[in-house]
């Protein structure tokens, strides 16, 4: 009797990631890079357009018309990506997957059974991977014990996170995640941000990693990092936990800054259009002055100026929502508080 193609569930397949040899999203290529299970290679049977298609045709024309052409489509992808994969021997095991575990999966699965590789399908597709995402973030997060490191801007908050993480302490490094500093200037540049679908799978692929009983480090943040919402049990969580509040002359902070995001220096026009951007909260002249100061080339009296009419007020205003345990003055940026200050944190 011939065996029939194995099918998993993606609890299994996330307690034993390294049980196949290769994990295949058969979606589109838009698909996968909103989100998908981490590890996975891209093998779509039907591209964007093909799926526009076919999807076309069943509306406009009728179902059997267009499974015929996706079968003409699937047909041809699949035996491009069978080239591919040629060289892969008996005993490879592969995992394959599409959006709810259908037709495009069941496509290529049954094509690699015949071969005679040991292949694998994921009961439910990417939808219930998602979906487990979702319900296990709703679970965890509220059960984190984290110490919140606040500050205002300038400090140095994440590199203090990093030298955390160098010393053997669990550290959530959310703007990391974000691929953004958090502020109106802080998206880094040449870099997108992530979907919100994927930076949710890699906030649950750290949490995945760490002792949840023991504590983490996260910096103060808004509900939002650039375009990304925080999960909402998350937010809540940060500004419910115990906080240490640093500070640092704003001088300092001013010299920081400007050494930190000289991207910025680098872009007259863009750094411009960024603080055109503040114009929601400040008056003209304040926002002309701020352009005077980057035209000039002027980048530390803009630091400057920015933090004193901006960035501290924002901070201040922000400081009536966290749980200050502790203040603490740093002597420069990015100086790790006394390990008796971190100890009293962590007891």
């Amino acid at each position: 009797m011939q065996r029939k193609i194995q099918v998993t569930e993606i609890a299994e397949l996330l307690s034993q990631p390294d049980g196949y040899d290769s994990i295949i999203d058969v979606r589109s290529p838009s698909e996968f890079h909103e989100d998908h299970i981490p590890g996975a290679i891209n093998l779509p049977v039907l591209n964007d357009q093909e799926r526009v298609e076919v999807g076309t045709i069943y509306k406009q024309v009728d179902p059997f018309t267009a499974r015929k052409r996706g079968a003409v489509l699937t047909s041809q992808n699949i035996a491009q990506h069978i080239l591919t994969l040629s060289d892969h021997g008996k005993d490879w095991k592969p995992l394959i997957y599409c959006w709810r575990g259908g037709q495009r999966s069941g496509s290529l699965a049954l094509v690699m059974h015949e071969i005679g590789w040991g292949v694998t399908l994921l009961q439910g597709g990417y939808k219930t991977y998602r979906r487990h995402v979702q319900q296990e973030l709703d679970r965890l997060l509220p059960r984190l014990r984290l110490i919140v490191v606040a500050g205002p801007t300038g400090c140095g908050k994440t590199d203090l996170l990093h030298q955390l993480r160098g010393q053997g302490r669990q550290v959530l490094d959310l703007e990391n995640l974000a691929n953004h500093r958090g502020s109106l200037l802080g998206r880094e540049p040449g870099i997108c941000q992530p979907s919100q679908k994927w930076f949710e799978s890699s906030l649950y692929r750290e949490l995945c990693q760490m002792d949840l009983e023991q504590p983490i480090y996260v910096e103060s943040e808004s509900s939002k990092i650039g375009e990304l919402h925080l999960p909402t049990a998350l937010f809540k969580n940060l500004i419910t936990s115990s906080a240490i509040a640093l500070s640092c002359e704003r001088s300092q902070r001013a010299q920081y800054l400007v050494q930190r995001y000289r991207h910025l220096t680098q872009s007259i026009e863009d750094t411009t259009k960024l603080v055109e951007r503040l114009a929601f909260r400040h008056g003209k002249q304040q926002i002309t002055e701020w352009i005077t100061f980057i035209h000039d080339h002027n980048w530390l009296a803009l630091a400057n100026s920015l933090l004193e009419h901006h960035y501290d007020p924002a901070y201040e205003r922000s400081q009536n929502r966290l749980q200050i345990r502790v203040q603490y003055e740093l002597m420069s940026p990015g100086r790790l508080p006394d390990e008796s200050v971190l100890e009293h944190m962590e007891g």
